[in-house]
């Protein structure tokens, strides 16, 4: 019998897919930026999006840990038009601040469900979603300070290009 309840399973499965569709959604916002040709802001999209993906499987390693069932559902499509490789970033801002609020109810019901376990791996991600937050709302900082200067959106583009994985997404300097 599975240590965790049908409900928390069901919600922990659900999480399962907003980290998929994060991932599947990043790799949308790379290749948008790739053909923008900012390919250092598509480096660190790409970059987001096997993290994401790295989240995902965390909770599915959780679930199989806890002998509970995953159940995988389909993967909504991402957006692929942008209004610009700035409002790429504004809009993983906002998609950052969404998964926080799923984490967060996350855990709420893992409080009352009593699943403690649960309780312990969702403090991972709520303090992983305190890190990515700051990260993304501080590159759209510095998009807003760049505006449209061509030489400070290269040199901002770089920067970001250098993101490997591993790595925590802030920006140089932070």
């Amino acid at each position: 019998m599975p240590s965790l309840s049908s409900v928390m399973t069901d919600a922990i499965n659900d999480q399962i897919n907003n980290e998929l569709f994060a991932s599947y959604s990043y790799l949308s916002m790379s290749a948008y930026c790739e053909h923008k040709q900012f390919t250092g802001c598509a480096q660190w999209m790409r970059v987001q999006s096997q993290e994401e993906y790295t989240h995902a499987m965390r909770l599915y390693e959780f679930l199989i840990a806890r002998g509970a069932r995953v159940k995988l559902s389909p993967i909504a499509q991402p957006t692929i038009d942008f209004d610009s490789v700035p409002g790429v970033f504004s809009t993983a801002y906002a998609q950052e601040q969404s998964v926080t609020e799923q984490i967060e109810q996350l855990y709420e019901l893992a409080f009352q469900e009593k699943a403690f376990a649960a309780l312990v791996e969702l403090e991972w991600f709520i303090k992983e979603q305190v890190e990515e937050e700051k990260s993304a709302r501080d590159i759209v900082h510095k998009f807003e300070m760049v505006k449209d200067d061509p030489a400070s959106l290269l040199a901002l583009d770089q920067e970001l290009g250098a993101r490997q994985p591993g790595d925590d997404g802030a920006v140089a300097g932070e």
